[in-house]
């Protein structure tokens, strides 16, 4: 329980009491997606009653980001500058890493978050993409928290050296439940694959561009895995 709490104290801002040891929560690196499960329900709730799809739509992507302090999307944001900054390596962890939000990143953030708006307003249920979209997001921070190198001391480089490769293994269990939703199966297979492909795709590009991954990139992971999960279950 110590370390399910750890765990929503750093991806939420739940008010939850007393600071749990992180430690505990970095050991268990694979319950990423019981957060998703957290965040996604609460922001099922939050729509499920709002009869005006285009309200809903924009409800669920406000509930999404603020509950988790957008934390993650100032990552995407930290990530657009870097995967659009001209130069050598050095520059682009530097775009990266610096506090200076530039137009690769407000690009990047406007590009995201209006794809997750326009795929949960397409969605024949939101309040069950959103909670899909939630816990295939924090699938992917699982996925690169156990197989991200990282370029720099941070978060990450404390999450990575207590994650194990067979981490990822566990978190996809999670995965299973979101069977019970009333989503058709090829939509949760699609899902599945996108999960897994996005993360991969970005441990690529930054190994790539910064010679590895930091908390930015993770973050980042997480607001696109789940926009992308969102529109690929509406275009199936």
């Amino acid at each position: 329980m110590s370390a399910l709490v750890s765990l929503l104290q750093f991806a939420t801002i739940l008010p939850l009491g007393k600071m749990q040891d992180p430690e505990s929560f970095a050991r268990r690196s694979y319950l990423y997606p019981l957060a998703g499960y957290v965040i996604g329900i609460i922001g099922a709730i939050a729509v499920f009653f709002i009869a005006d799809r285009m309200v809903a739509a924009a409800v669920a992507v406000a509930v999404v980001i603020l509950l988790s302090g957008a934390h993650h999307l100032d990552g995407l944001l930290d990530f657009g500058d870097g995967l659009m900054a001209h130069g050598d390596r050095e520059k682009r962890i530097r775009a990266l890493t610096d506090r200076q939000v530039g137009a690769g990143g407000i690009a990047a953030g406007l590009v995201v978050t209006l794809l997750l708006f326009a795929g949960l307003q397409a969605s024949p249920l939101i309040w069950s993409a959103i909670i899909i979209g939630e816990v295939c997001a924090k699938f992917s921070m699982a996925l690169l928290t156990a197989y991200g190198t990282p370029f720099k001391d941070g978060m990450h480089s404390y999450l990575h050296q207590f994650a194990r490769p067979y981490f990822p293994g566990i978190s996809f269990l999670f995965f299973l439940p979101l069977l019970l939703l009333p989503v058709k199966t090829m939509n949760l297979v699609c899902a599945a694959i996108i999960m897994c492909l996005c993360p991969l795709a970005l441990l690529y590009i930054s190994k790539k561009l910064f010679g590895g991954v930091n908390g930015d990139v993770v973050g980042a992971s997480n607001e696109i895995t789940r926009a992308l999960v969102i529109v690929a279950m509406v275009l199936v």
